[in-house]
């Protein structure tokens, strides 16, 4: 009451004085501010005073949001002015980085970070691990002839890291003896300080290159990316007649799924431990069925750790908005607001990083597993993409009236021709051993890539391609409820299509395929280099053309036409769908093996090379890591397999059957009473034991033969095809037995010990 109040009076003096519009929405804005900021401070007083809450627990969002992040605020206020007007030309232009500059923007950064605690700093990059990679090197230099040392950081430091690089996957770029590689700042993506046990880093995001040249990392080609459709989208927009945007970038929202269970139950689950997945276990009597923890209610202990992880993200800038319980039990979801690809990127990789960290703190353990749990949902990575410029132009807002939206179909026929021609690429990008298990099911998009519009775009492309004109575009309705007290409001114009791989959402394509533990990076790399190629062949035509408008019209109906093939509305996970998607010549890839020669067809090498993404080496050394990524996990997970198996369940199964037997040997000793049951148990048990002991034998040697190949394709296809029918032979008769042994004597936690109590 007493904030509206003040506001109403703040209202009529700004009316009183004939304020424009632009003041009023200024004063509103600090205002809002300025009350906030005496509420907090009230409520802090309250809190002391009442001791309702411990002062550490009490924050404002505003108050340490990016505290941690040495971003464009705290360079505006640390930085000379001429140190930071050149270092947003390098950043906003691609102006070249001086040294001198380095050198000023090093000390500040440095004065900064051990302000903020930091006696470290360290290069933070992406190898192609899957995780990230850091050398940390303390601020001090060499003792002076007092036995005191200085705090010091250079800016060749800062830009120029050399790690060594013969110890990550290069896929034949690397020899062991050829150790040299290096890290280069990425001065679009802020430096951050990391607060930890280990007390505080400054961490400074930058790319992997090898001492020849090539990429190392997933950094460097989503740069080189971004580079490729910010040139050709602004050679698009200029022939629309813009020429105040002066940048394009591709924005990126990810929403990561993971599951979390309770960390002294994970400890007993030495597959969980050393796969990430268990790689036994009988589904418990009560799984998703019911659909009540999609949007239920988070548990206190859930909600104590998201807690405890958004406040970590915040401090590091991480903009993360929503979070809710997901399909499965134990299943959960966060999602930050768009950054830039880059950002995105490095921020994702911080939120899995947090994700984990905190866990640990609440006695928990997050998994990050596309498939940690069969027979419940898993876990995926719904990358939203969409291409904005530098004063807020959304080239993928359709506005109210799509089909007037020249320049909007336009891009959007190109797409629809970028991920038709290169869907195989669209695919691998999202390849990923742990995706195996849920791309083509029914719980995630099926492994044919095809693109949702909505009623809306597809009826307007219906149009252009039926008669060549688009008169009219569906307007949204009124949804009415039929309910008094409820507010009638406008739909959208379509509805949303979660069976769809890639789907249009309103202003951006929702790319449903990434992989919960993956890099989004490979399939930003992918989406923003064919559509690049979609925009420069369009450029290509118009910038010859003698009447544009013409010219416009005819690509359009022409795009909408050719790629007619890749649009579909309907279910992606029906039967039907499989077989006309077949008819109409669309790849159905169900593997990551099977995925990953798209790499280094020519089309590829051909598209990569020509925007300089990657050349033929870097994208045959990806599919050579691949290829052994696959081998490599397959192998660890089949003897983990064969240790749980040997060291665990077949004991604990004697064990069981020993004391099964010698019950039913004093029972019937004593009273001789009816023993049928314990020995129609006994034999089931003994059977499905002489079973698990068999498969057991059958796959260490399956894998030992595997192991022996040569690393690359065949080694992969042989362990997709060979070592996993042998696990999962394995599999079928331990699972039984989880069903028939006595629970005190099963020697790991449950599936129902693990997703349900939490």
């Amino acid at each position: 009451m007493k904030k509206t109040i003040a506001f109403l009076l703040l209202l009529g003096y700004c009316i009183t004085n004939k304020e424009n519009i632009q003041n009023i929405q200024k004063r509103t804005r600090v205002f809002h501010q300025v009350w906030n900021t005496l509420f907090y401070a009230q409520a802090r007083i309250r809190i002391k005073r009442k001791g309702s809450m411990k002062m550490s627990e009490y924050f404002s969002v505003s108050d340490i949001f990016g505290e941690n992040v040495f971003n464009d605020a705290v360079m505006q206020e640390r930085l000379p002015k001429k140190t930071y007007k050149k270092l947003k030309e390098v950043i906003e232009a691609g102006k070249e980085l001086d040294l001198e500059t380095a050198d000023v923007v090093a000390h500040e950064m440095k004065e900064w970070a051990i302000e903020k605690g930091a006696t470290h700093y360290t290069h933070w990059f992406q190898p192609l691990t899957g995780v990230t990679a850091e050398k940390h090197d303390s601020f001090i230099t060499a003792p002076m002839p007092n036995g005191k040392v200085l705090m010091s950081f250079s800016g060749k430091e800062l830009i120029k890291g050399e790690p060594d690089a013969s110890s990550f996957p290069s896929g034949g770029l690397r020899a062991t003896f050829e150790a040299r590689g290096y890290t280069a700042w990425d001065c679009t993506s802020p430096a951050f300080v990391r607060q930890d046990a280990a007390g505080a880093t400054l961490c400074i995001p930058t790319a992997f290159c090898s001492y020849t040249g090539e990429a190392l990392d997933q950094k460097t080609p989503l740069l080189r990316s971004m580079e490729a459709i910010n040139d050709q989208a602004l050679r698009l927009i200029k022939l629309f007649g813009n020429t105040t945007s002066k940048k394009v970038t591709p924005s990126v929202g990810p929403e990561q799924e993971y599951f979390l269970v309770d960390r002294e139950k994970y400890l007993k689950r030495k597959d969980l431990i050393f796969t990430g997945r268990t790689l036994f276990g009988a589904m418990p009597p009560k799984g998703q069925e019911m659909d009540d923890h999609y949007f239920g209610a988070i548990r206190e202990r859930i909600a104590a750790y998201m807690k405890d992880v958004n406040k970590e993200l915040w401090k590091l800038g991480v903009s993360a908005k929503t979070q809710h319980n997901e399909v499965a039990p134990a299943q959960h979801e966060l999602a930050p607001i768009y950054a830039e690809a880059n950002i995105a990127v490095d921020h994702n990789q911080l939120v899995m990083e947090t994700l984990k960290k905190v866990a640990g703190r609440h006695g928990l353990q997050c998994l990050l597993h596309e498939k940690p749990f069969a027979g419940v949902n898993g876990s995926g990575k719904h990358n939203n993409w969409s291409i904005t410029t530098d004063d807020g132009i959304n080239l993928l807002d359709p506005g109210k009236t799509p089909h007037e939206n020249v320049q909007f179909l336009l891009v959007l026929t190109c797409i629809l021709k970028a991920v038709d021609i290169h869907a195989d690429l669209l695919r691998e990008s999202a390849a990923d051993v742990g995706n195996d298990h849920r791309l083509g099911a029914n719980e995630a998009p099926p492994a044919i890539i095809s693109i949702y519009l909505g009623d809306q775009l597809e009826d307007v492309l219906t149009q252009l391609i039926s008669t060549g004109e688009a008169t009219h575009s569906l307007s949204s309705e009124k949804l009415e409820t039929g309910v008094k007290t409820l507010p009638d409001f406008m739909k959208d114009a379509a509805d949303r299509n979660r069976t769809s791989p890639f789907a249009f959402t309103g202003n951006k394509f929702e790319f449903r395929m990434v992989g919960s533990q993956d890099s989004i990076a490979q399939p930003n790399v992918v989406l923003n280099t064919i559509v690049a190629e979609a925009f420069s062949e369009v450029c290509d035509i118009l910038e010859k053309a003698d009447d544009f408008d013409l010219a416009v019209h005819d690509l359009i109906k022409k795009y909408a036409t050719e790629h007619q093939r890749i649009v579909f509305n309907g279910n992606g996970y029906s039967d039907e769908w499989v077989e006309e998607a077949g008819k109409r010549g669309l790849p159905n890839i169900k593997s990551m093996v099977d995925a990953i020669p798209s790499l280094t067809t020519e089309k590829a090498v051909s598209l990569f090379e020509k925007f300089g993404v990657f050349t033929r080496a870097e994208l045959e050394s990806r599919a050579e890591i691949e290829y052994e990524t696959y081998a490599k996990e397959i192998n660890i997970e089949a003897k983990a397999m064969i240790d749980i198996a040997g060291k665990q369940i077949i004991p604990a199964v004697i064990k069981y059957t020993t004391k099964l037997a010698e019950s039913a040997n004093l029972v019937k000793s004593v009273c001789d009473a009816d023993i049928s049951v314990q020995t129609e148990l006994l034999k089931e048990v003994s059977d499905l034991l002489a079973e698990t002991k068999a498969a057991l034998a059958n796959l260490t040697a399956v894998n030992n033969k595997g192991g022996a190949m040569e690393e690359g394709r065949e080694q992969a296809v042989y362990y997709r095809d060979e070592v996993r029918a042998a696990m999962l032979a394995l599999r079928a008769p331990v699972d039984k037995l989880e069903m028939l042994v006595d629970k005190d004597i099963w020697p790991m936690p449950s599936y129902g010990d693990l997703i349900f109590e939490v």
